[in-house]
């Protein structure tokens, strides 16, 4: 069993690999106890509400815009309210999302003693991150294929499409950012990891 010293801390493994492929977590039979102390606990469990109370949130928002309450609170005409749910579906879906991904990571990480009090402030916004990303990626979306002979986007798209963009919150900021590149070029201050290797390439 680990080690942890007074204020919580311990002596963290290396990484045994993620379920389902490792499901002994790198403990041998009948280790149960926790690798983390009271104070690490703490962090985790408020962590874990916090999670929660976003993913009730989504539900009970999800079930108003189903409902077209903002419609009638707003008095939007039709119009209006089919564009307003398409991005809160898209939003929502990205939040779903983003919230789900934060809750898998946090318990895999807590399984494999990775768990670390630094991560928190990605955990607490990788959500609201990802909600975004959902948004943009539907707008953008919608703008190219909705034309005067196509229908826009369907709500029930919105939120799927934001939903995996939200999960795959990482992959898709990647993603921009190599399109960004091949677009516009890296700026001289960011340059990528895969430019930096040419430039040294050159130089050699």
């Amino acid at each position: 069993m680990q080690s942890s010293d007074a204020t919580g801390d311990v002596d963290l493994p290396s990484e045994q690999g993620f379920a389902p492929r490792d499901l002994t977590d790198g403990r041998l039979p009948g280790d149960w106890h926790s690798r983390y102390g009271s104070k690490a606990w703490a962090w985790i469990a408020a962590e874990a509400v916090y999670l929660i109370v976003l993913l009730a949130a989504f539900v009970y928002s999800a079930v108003l815009v189903w409902l077209r309450y903002p419609a009638t609170w707003w008095r939007l005409t039709p119009l209006e309210s089919a564009i307003f749910t398409r991005y809160a579906y898209a939003w929502l879906g990205g939040t779903l999302g983003g919230v789900l991904f934060a809750m898998k990571w946090l318990y895999h990480s807590v399984g494999k003693a990775m768990w670390n009090i630094d991560r928190a402030p990605w955990r607490y916004l990788t959500p609201h991150i990802s909600g975004g990303l959902g948004f943009v990626t539907v707008a953008i979306l919608n703008s190219i294929i909705a034309t005067e002979q196509s229908a826009a986007m369907s709500g029930a798209k919105a939120i799927a499409i934001g939903f995996l963009v939200g999960f795959f919150s990482d992959n898709t900021l990647a993603k921009l950012n190599e399109v960004a590149e091949t677009l516009l070029g890296p700026t001289g201050r960011f340059k990528s990891s895969r430019h930096r290797r040419h430039d040294d390439q050159n130089t050699n």
